[in-house]
């Protein structure tokens, strides 16, 4: 059966949020979770990065969002959704979903990640994307009756379960390898091990990037693409995070993606600049554009590319690097080669950091598997998702 199609403007009112002044520490505290698009991490939002005060609560244009709302970014992050289990205030980049009528919310969260991708392409920005709430409130959702809303939403939720479940493996084993580098290497700021501390130049000889591409509408997925910012945001590459070029555009060998790479944002967020991923494989027919760098280093047997992709990673790199960054706007920030080549980085002996590199590697192929199986999973979601919409379930 195929159920009444309705617009999204017809089923919910939209409610936005705001952030308090930074400059006024009382209105930051304990007192109320506030959620941003780096609290979109499953289905659920349980806790938040940040909180604010009551006072802040009153004093900006954030909202107090009650539990059991799904709640969508419309900046940065297109296509995310999440119901909050915890009352909580919400940003400016996010909507939170008021039902007019009656409505399950987890048929509602489904129904809304049904439509990532026609979300994905409403969006529009040069560098951040972003969807009105006019275009959010024209999308079009089957609505059946309540009851088979919540029979819908708990087929789709047993099978994302198991999604989670491999998902939920994959971040263990993200988080062994966290626990194995600070077993090895100590904690970077306090260096307990008493490593040598140098500057990144003294590993790293200098970083490649690639140019500004203009892109192109009509797809060729056989053809070279030039990657996305995106591409390394996720902590792992994603070369489907690219786009198309003008094939008119000279290709540098130098621009050219290689197994190996390690690569790095210079330009993005404040939270995503310097997100930096390891290429493990690639087909060779993705190019760096402007805003990723390829780590060059001066000689592999001073600092290995493992290791220094978990350098990179930590706390002690980033703050590092978010201090040298600078920017136009609040939100933007660019770093530059030499500031990034100045950055303070340990230099244990290279047989520890080549010891290391063999357990990433181990835990790599580990991590193959349960992706591939996680692939498999998400192919079954889409068809229960793509048949539970069209009344065939």
């Amino acid at each position: 059966m195929r159920w009444e199609r309705v617009s999204l403007g017809d089923v919910v009112t939209f409610r936005g949020g705001g952030t308090p002044r930074k400059d006024v520490p009382e209105y930051w505290g304990p007192d109320v979770p506030w959620a941003t698009v780096k609290d979109f991490k499953s289905l659920t939002i349980s806790t938040t990065a940040d909180s604010i005060s009551e006072i802040g609560l009153a004093s900006s244009a954030a909202n107090l969002i009650p539990a059991g709302h799904v709640i969508i970014p419309t900046r940065m992050a297109l296509g995310k959704a999440a119901i909050n289990a915890i009352d909580l205030a919400i940003n400016q980049d996010l909507r939170a979903l008021i039902p007019r009528v009656e409505v399950d919310p987890v048929y509602l969260l489904h129904s809304i990640l049904g439509l990532a991708k026609i979300i994905e392409r409403h969006g529009s920005g040069a560098t951040v994307k972003g969807i009105t709430q006019d275009k959010l409130a024209a999308l079009q959702i089957p609505l059946p009756p309540l009851e088979e809303q919540k029979r819908i939403a708990a087929i789709l939720n047993a099978a994302d379960a198991l999604r989670a479940k491999r998902r939920q493996t994959l971040a263990e084993l993200d988080t062994l390898l966290q626990s194995t580098f600070l077993d090895m290497f100590g904690d970077p700021v306090t260096n307990p091990k008493g490593w040598e501390v140098k500057a990144l130049k003294d590993g790293v000889e200098s970083f490649e990037g690639g140019r500004n591409l203009m892109p192109i509408e009509r797809e060729r997925r056989d053809r070279i693409r030039v990657l996305k910012v995106s591409a390394v945001t996720s902590g792992e590459y994603r070369p489907d995070e690219s786009k198309p070029f003008s094939q008119n555009e000279p290709i540098q060998e130098s621009h050219m993606v290689r197994n190996g790479d390690l690569l790095i944002s210079r330009a993005n967020t404040a939270d995503l600049v310097g997100a930096v991923v390891y290429v493990w494989n690639t087909e060779g027919r993705e190019m760096l554009p402007d805003k990723l760098w390829r780590f060059v280093l001066s000689d592999p047997r001073i600092i290995e590319p493992l290791f220094l992709l978990h350098v990179a990673r930590s706390d002690y790199f980033r703050r590092q690097l978010i201090q040298r960054a600078t920017g136009t706007s609040g939100s933007m920030k660019n770093i530059g080669k030499t500031k990034m080549l100045s950055i303070q980085v340990p230099f244990p002996p290279l047989s520890l950091q080549r010891h290391f590199a063999t357990i990433v590697e181990s835990v790599e192929q580990q991590k193959a598997r349960l992706r591939a199986h996680l692939t498999e999973l998400d192919t079954l979601f889409a068809s229960l998702q793509s048949r539970a919409f069209k009344g065939e379930l």
